[in-house]
Parts: structure tokens; sequence; C-alpha cells
């Protein structure tokens, strides 16, 4: 594995547990001290726990600076109304809202409206659908609010959202809601970093695993000698070696620079939420995290899911689930103890967000130890073929190949069992030098009529190059898996093939095209994009008014990604091209190929994009035109 070098960059010293915990104090800086003076703070407090909840059809919200203190540090937070969370907006579906967002910033503001169907001159993503909102600035959003649930909304002007823009919208439907509950609550889970955001996204640049802290060790190899033999063991960091890759590359920031929040609130201080034994509670999970995956369970209850991205599904019960950046989740619970742990342990496990429901203050209940680290396996990286080692093409790497996937180069270097995946016909496509699919939506495939999408793999031509380190030949396309350190924990774990959005989609028709899309990046480069095209270099992918699209998402990175696709709903199908699942945000697993049909009916540009900012930052980001 490759060694961890020292940056020139001087790095505040803080005990890693401040970081997994924070302060008891829950984050308020009350006050302002000379650091925050200097900082110039536009409020003298800010408030953080559970947001004020605005009612109505009119509503003013100011962008401001205020002071935090999550780690014992202070430090300026961007906030809307002087509040982390944002405040909860409350509308019911059918009326038009008219919302005034005052710039108090010195720099370019937004607000995007996420999940919610709308004109593109609203969605509020600057350079895509305007022009952004200036220093001293009011710009007004106005809209029809045409659906109901639990969704979100945060800045998408640089690093605003990690630094604190972001808060919950719940739309109460026309009619009587048929998820009924004694009371409710908003969960936002989010992250927090005492850095400058743009900071850590230049160690990242200069060093793809800078915060990764469960690198492999010495007692790694010693237990893993014990358990499977020396043989295997030299073998298996052989080839995480060759292939220049961690095999606990699960997340990019850790709790080394994180402190994850429930919120607003620290783990230290303990979010609550109240209830009377017997009583029907929703929880509407909100991830607004900048950065984070979370694992969410509350030990002692059963999870009834009855919502995903604002939807209504089919209900199902599980112990866990598994959210990432962007994604929403209504839960029921009928807790009946004094005090049950709401634990949320970060994808990558360095750290967790806690609070707890109690039927009164003060108590809480045991804390779950954080679960084991798992390392990626071969299904992870090769998909379909991850049960055996033949056929990798390592491209430049000048070893032998192993099953399904390739790295780095076209290059195919030897054979194992006869195989060149540089040239087998339906496998590698690496020969396929005039097709490029980052712009496939204009050429598209002919009529596809219904069932199941493409399984043939195409890679565009554009993903051989520097920004891209991994190709996987062979996906798996299965949704019923919960994803790594969560299969086989003993847990009953939610999944995509779990979620059944009830009446059905909402187009009848089937595909009369396919776009395939790849998800690529390079760890070692920290690059992210399409196609192997960051955004920068990009063009739009263009859908033709009222047309039914299907588009297949195909993860060449050993990450997760959600994927956001703004102003149309992403309607998820099962392998068998059955419907699954209406959502906004879709997370797409290392080796995994996915399809949704999407029903072009949003005139306007659009934004597409991994929510995991700082790879939205680093190019996985698309234009979408839809005329």
């Amino acid at each position: 594995m490759k060694r961890r070098t020292t940056l020139a960059v001087p790095v505040p010293l803080m005990p890693r547990r401040r970081f997994v915990q924070g302060l008891a104090a829950g984050g308020v800086l009350f006050g302002l001290s000379p650091y925050a003076r200097a900082l110039g703070a536009s409020s003298n407090q800010t408030s953080t726990g559970s947001a004020q909840i605005l009612t109505g059809t009119e509503f003013n919200l100011e962008i401001g600076e205020s002071p935090v203190n999550f780690t014992g540090s202070p430090r300026m937070a961007t906030t809307v109304n002087g509040s982390l969370p944002a405040p909860t907006l409350r509308w019911r579906e059918g009326d038009t809202v008219t919302i005034r967002v005052k710039n108090r910033l010195k720099e370019t503001t937004s607000i995007h409206w996420h999940g919610i169907i709308l004109p593109f001159e609203m969605d509020g993503v600057p350079g895509i659908s305007f022009t952004g909102i200036a220093p001293g600035e009011t710009f007004t959003y106005r809209f029809k609010v045409q659906q109901n649930g639990t969704y979100w909304y945060h800045s998408h002007s640089g690093m605003q959202e990690a630094t604190g823009v972001y808060g919950a919208i719940i739309i109460d439907p026309a009619e009587a809601d048929p998820i009924r509950a004694d009371r409710e609550y908003v969960v936002q889970l989010s992250d927090w970093t005492d850095e400058d955001p743009m900071r850590v996204l230049a160690k990242l640049k200069m060093q793809g695993d800078y915060y990764n802290y469960n690198q492999p060790t010495a007692v790694d190899f010693f237990r893993d000698v014990s358990d499977m033999g020396v043989k295997a063991a030299v073998d298996k960091r052989k080839m995480w070696n060759e292939m220049r890759m961690s095999p606990t590359d699960l997340a990019d920031l850790s709790a080394d620079v994180l402190t994850y929040l429930m919120n607003g609130t620290t783990p230290a201080g303990n979010w609550t939420g109240l209830f009377r034994p017997g009583e029907r509670v929703r929880l509407r999970f909100i991830n607004g995290a900048a950065n984070t995956f979370y694992d969410v369970r509350i030990p002692g209850l059963d999870l009834t899911i009855v919502q995903a991205d604002g939807i209504n599904v089919e209900p199902v019960t599980v112990d866990e689930f598994r959210f990432g950046p962007g994604e929403t989740y209504d839960v029921l619970v009928q807790p009946k103890d004094d005090a049950y742990t709401v634990y949320a342990q970060a994808m990558d496990r360095t750290g967790y967000a806690r609070g707890t429901l109690a039927t009164h203050a003060g108590l809480e209940a045991p804390v779950p130890s954080l679960d084991p680290v798992q390392w990626l396996d071969m299904a992870d990286m090769m998909g379909a073929m991850g049960g055996g080692m033949a056929g990798m093409n390592h491209g430049a790497t000048g070893h032998a190949p192993m099953g399904g996937m390739s790295h780095g180069s076209a290059m195919s270097h030897g054979a194992m069992a006869g195989m060149d995946h540089g040239s087998m016909a339906g496998a590698h496509h690496g020969g396929m030098q005039g097709m490029n699919h980052a712009s496939m939506a204009a050429a598209g495939h002919g009529a596809m009529g219904a069932g199941a999408g493409s399984t043939e793999v195409r890679h565009a031509r554009t993903e051989y190059g520097a920004s891209t380190d991994m190709r996987v030949d062979m996906p798996r396309t299965n949704l019923d898996d919960p994803g790594i350190g969560l299969r086989n924990n003993g847990r009953r774990v939610l999944t995509l093939a779990d979620l059944h959005t009830i009446g059905g989609p909402m187009d009848p028709r089937g595909a009369e095209r396919e776009i395939e899309l790849h998800l690529t990046g390079n760890m070692e480069r920290y690059t992210w994009s399409f196609d192997g095209v960051e955004f920068g270099n990009s063009t739009p992918v263009h859908f033709r008014y009222g047309e039914r699209v299907r588009v297949i998402l195909h993860n060449d990175t050993m990450m997760t990604h959600p994927m956001h696709l703004h102003g149309m709903w992403s309607e998820l199908e099962a392998p068998d091209g059955q419907f699954q699942a209406r959502r906004h945000t879709i997370p797409v697993q290392p080796a995994q190929r996915i399809s949704f049909l999407v029903t072009a009916d949003a005139l306007g540009r659009w934004a597409w994009h991994c929510h995991l900012m700082l790879h939205m930052d680093a190019g996985m980001f698309r234009e979408v035109v839809v005329a």
C-alpha cells in the first residue's frame, strides 16, 4: 500500500474523540469570541437543535454568517435566519409559495429545492437555471406545490451546503394523509468540518486517501494469516497493491475531519425527541450531509419504512437502513420503554451521529459501539465476476489480469485462461473508438419498448484516459445488496429491492430510447466524472420534450454515488424491467449497473450530479437539456 505522506499544510491538532462526539453544548457559541469577531459575524448566536418551523405561503429567508462551536474551536457557519439547520418550511400541496431569499454574504448564494417539481428557472442552480443571488440582493422564488411528503433545501453555491445552508421541507397532502402518526419529528443528519472545505478538497487532490485512517495494518495481516493462511494473506495484499487501491476506501472524509450532526447537534449534545409510550411516531429522516452515507437504526425498535424520497411506499419493516446525501426516508416507530438511541454511524465506521427518543428530557439509552470496518470485496471491484479472478485487465500496471474489470489504459496485459478482454466481443469495448456515450442521448438506441434495459456494457472512448482508473466489464445488476459493511450483519437491512412505490409508475409507456452513462473517477488524482469527462469539458445530455427515456448508470468506481437528477422523477427498474420505486436520488454501489425511466416533461436546463459534494465539485456533474 502506498504510504501516507505529510502535506506541507498546518493541520490543527484535535483529539479524535472530540470529532466523534463533539461538545456536550451541542454546537451553539453564545457570544462572539475574538476569533469569531475577526471573521465578521453577522449574528451573535446560532440556533441549533430542532429548527424553527415556518408555515404558510409567504417566506422570508436570509443567508448570512453566524458562529458555532462543535469541537472546542469556534468557527463561522453559513446559516439561514441564523439557524443550523435552516428553518423547516411547511407547505401544503396545491398552494403557490413565495420565498424571498436575501443574501447577506460577501459571495453569491442560492437555494435549491431538492426533489421539488417546479419550473427550471426556480430550481436554484447557478450557471444552469439562474445566475445566483449576488451579495446584498434578494431573489424571489415562486411556484405551485405539486406534491407532498418529506423533502429538503440547500445551497447550490460553492461549499455553502457543507458550512450550514440546509433545511427540511414538509409538504402536507391536499387530502387526508394516509400515514397516521401521533407525533412526528424531522431528523436531519449532516456533517461538519472545522476546516475550510476548499482546503479539504485541495488535500484530497494531493492525496486521495488523506483522511482514510482505516488503511490495512500489520495487525490486519496477521489476522488474515490466522484466518486464511500465509499464502492467501500475502496474495490478498499483493492484489490490492498491484491495483494501487485501498480496500478501505469507503469514504473520502472520516471522523478525523468531520463531526457528525443530528439536527445540528453533536453526539455529546444528544438531540432528544419526546414521546408517550405506545404512540406512533413518524421520523422524517433527511440526509443533508455533504459527504457522509449514514447507516441508521434504533436498537430495540422496528423501523417501518413508509416513504422514500417523499413518495409513499408499501410499508416494509427493517432494523436498519443506509442512505446517502440527498435521500430521505419516513419511518414509523412505536416506542414503549423510556428511552431509545437513534444511532446513525458513518459508512466508514469512524464516527456517528446520535440522538434519543425519550419519555422526558435528560434520559439516555445505551449507545452502540461502531461496527467493525469491512473491506471491499471482489463483487465491489468486479461486479458479476467477483467470485473469480479470471480476466481483469490492469492496463499499465503490467500485472496479470483479474476478471471483469480493467484498470488504467485500454491495453491488455496478457491473458488468464487464454482471454484478452481488450478484444473480447460484447464484454470490453476498448476498441469502440468512434463512440462517445457521454453524448448518447443525441443518438439513442432506437425504440426500446417495454422490458429490461440493455445488459451489454458500452465503455465510452473517453473512459480510456488519466481521469479513469477502473472500468467494470461485467457489472452486477442486483438491487438486494445492502452494501459494504451491512452484509450478513445479523440485522434486517433495507435494500432498493424492498422499495415499492404505491400506485405504480407515473407513465405507463416503455422506453423510447436508452442512454448509458458511466460513473468514473481516479482516486489517486481525485477526479470524478461521467464517462471519464469532468463537467468543465462535458456537453449537455439532451432529452426530447415528452419522451420516455431509459437511463442506465454504470458505476466504474469503488465508491457508492447518490445520483440526483433535478426536475424530473427517476423511476427505478428491477433487473427484469419491472417498475420498482420513484426516486429523486438513487445510490449506485461499486461495480453496479442500474436503470430507471424518465419522462422528459420538464422543459429547460437541469443539473444531474453525484450528491457527495466533493465528487460534484471535482467533476461528477452534468447538464441536462429538455427541449
